[in-house]
């Protein structure tokens, strides 16, 4: 492979790597080590290039200055992934302590607190039913709610449990299901919990929420409390 053949194709790489570029808890998402490419690198390929050119065939113009805009997209690229990543982290930031509605089936339940959630109940529902169980997949209780006439239906448990005890405090899974026309349907319910901290997904550069109620995407919350 020659000299200016070598540069275009770490060039490519170069920028295929900056557009997958995974990042971690921190703002930063650098391109690998073995993958990165800078002005003086890329001064010292070309360079190398001019010095061993075949003077009977000299580098083309146009070549030369394809590879001079490879450089500044992936410049731009590496650039445009960190900035993304540090908004990232700063809206997630503002979250910390704050209490979220989202999909899911586990909340945490506090001493004196309560789990809170919503649900989305499907046409000609006639009665929700909601299923409180314990870590070990237990029930403790259950409870009807009328459905609302639109939008979602709220729902919330105490702690109390079916024996009219007091719950300890733990996680629990909430369970869902509808009555319609006569027939139980299951239903996919939505939880209150808070947010702990937040990190990047590093395969899809995604924030990912996490509470006391699991991990949540941001993509996936429905309402900030």
């Amino acid at each position: 492979m020659s000299t200016s053949s070598s540069i275009s194709s770490l060039l490519s790489s170069a920028s295929g790597s900056a557009a997958a570029t995974s990042a971690a808890s921190s703002a930063s998402t650098a391109v690998p080590a073995n993958m990165q490419i800078n002005e003086s690198d890329f001064l010292q390929l070309i360079s190398t290039q001019l010095e061993n050119q075949d003077p009977m065939q000299p580098t083309d113009p146009a070549q030369f200055l394809g590879q001079l805009e490879g450089l500044s997209e992936v410049s731009s690229l590496q650039s445009m992934q960190s900035a993304m990543a540090a908004n990232q982290v700063t809206s997630g930031a503002s979250l910390l302590g704050q209490s979220i509605l989202a999909p899911g089936t586990t909340a945490a339940l506090t001493s004196g607190g309560s789990i809170n959630g919503a649900v989305t109940a499907p046409s000609g529902a006639t009665s929700l039913t909601v299923t409180i169980s314990n870590s070990s997949g237990a029930p403790v209780t259950s409870f009807n709610v009328t459905p609302a006439s639109s939008g979602m239906t709220d729902f919330s448990w105490n702690g109390t449990t079916s024996s009219n005890t007091t719950a300890a405090a733990g996680t629990y899974t909430v369970g869902v299901s509808a009555t319609v026309n006569g027939a139980a349907q299951t239903v996919a319910p939505n939880v209150v919990t808070q947010v702990q901290s937040v990190t990047i997904d590093s395969g899809t550069q995604a924030l990912e929420l996490n509470t006391n109620g699991g991990t949540v995407p941001l993509s996936s919350v429905i309402s900030i409390l």
